[in-house]
């Protein structure tokens, strides 16, 4: 192996991107990420000292205090020996897992559930219950950092639990609350756009040797999605559809350009083979409109029973006009 290839973890990686993303002049109003990254003490200390706001997903074992904890940077040990200089924790103010404290904590014990509309998708509204508090983490050294805010979310019906957290706290900064679960359940969005790269245009596909050909498979793909991406919104926008179920799919465009793209097979002509991909696109499309449809109702039915009104409730889904 060269000499300069040095080895670095994904976390680490990320700090080097957030580098060059500011070296370029790219500003974000905050950084959001999964678990993974989450746990990486060293990762989350890099952000902070670069000044960038976070709200990301930390596991059910991240350690952290919800009372600001009593450093000593000096003093003398109960037994007998020199005076330690040292910066540490005072005696019994060890961190906990943030299970055990939504667990056990009066903080959150106390606290009464807040429910949320968090987002829309396919299958229908997702309703969240929300806790939070005032949280200091447990840095990189073991000691406490800034004052963060612990998010804990839990699904109304699958009762799926998320921790997050976020180096402000709500009212800090502009940030409110609300903001805070937006930008923590904004990684979806970008999930299915890797899930539609994938599935669809073949991000995936690939069997090469070097970087070279891996990222001029990417750059390829990336432009494809985004031509997708384009058709469907000048197309959507000009029909004008009132119905978000009946706007095209990614696949729609991929395979009405397949059509376009394939040669003349000696039976059909291409006008002849647009119409009948049309035909089958349309035919798809309204099953697809009534499936969503159908699980919507279903979910709808699902939250009714549990006394939740969705049009009624706090949202961080954002108006049509964001």
């Amino acid at each position: 192996m060269p000499d300069h290839v040095v080895f670095r973890t994904k976390p680490q990686i990320a700090l080097q991107l957030v580098d060059r993303a500011l070296a370029a002049g790219i500003r974000v109003r905050a950084w959001t990420f999964d678990e993974l990254y989450g746990r990486d003490a060293a990762f989350l200390d890099g952000l902070q000292q670069r000044g960038q706001i976070f709200v990301g997903e930390v596991p059910t074992n991240f350690h952290g205090w919800v009372k600001k904890p009593r450093v000593l940077t000096d003093g003398r040990s109960p037994r007998r020996g020199r005076k330690r200089k040292y910066t540490r924790l005072a005696a019994g103010q060890s961190s906990s897992e943030v299970q055990n404290l939504l667990r056990y904590s009066p903080v959150f014990r106390k606290q009464r559930w807040q429910r949320y509309r968090i987002k829309d998708t396919t299958r229908g509204p997702e309703v969240w219950e929300v806790k939070w508090a005032k949280f200091w983490r447990k840095g990189s050294g073991g000691l406490p950092g800034r004052r963060h805010c612990l998010i804990v979310a839990c699904n109304i019906i699958t009762k799926e639990v998320k921790y997050f957290v976020c180096n402000r706290v709500p009212g800090e900064q502009g940030m409110s609350l609300r903001r805070m679960l937006r930008i923590a359940f904004g990684r979806w969005s970008v999930e299915n756009c890797f899930r539609q790269a994938k599935e669809e245009l073949g991000l995936d596909h690939y069997e090469v040797r070097g970087w070279g050909c891996v990222h001029r498979h990417f750059v390829l793909t990336q432009l494809s999605h985004l031509f997708c991406a384009r058709v469907r919104q000048q197309f959507d926008a000009a029909i004008e559809r009132e119905d978000p179920l009946e706007h095209l799919t990614t696949e729609q465009v991929r395979r009405a350009m397949n059509t376009w793209l394939e040669a003349s097979a000696p039976r059909l002509t291409k006008t002849q083979r647009l119409q009948k991909e049309l035909a089958k696109q349309q035919y798809y499309q309204k099953r697809s409109a009534q499936a969503r449809r159908s699980h919507t109702k279903t979910r709808m039915a699902r939250l009714n029973a549990l006394g939740i009104d969705v049009d009624h409730i706090k949202s961080c889904v954002p108006p049509l006009s964001d």
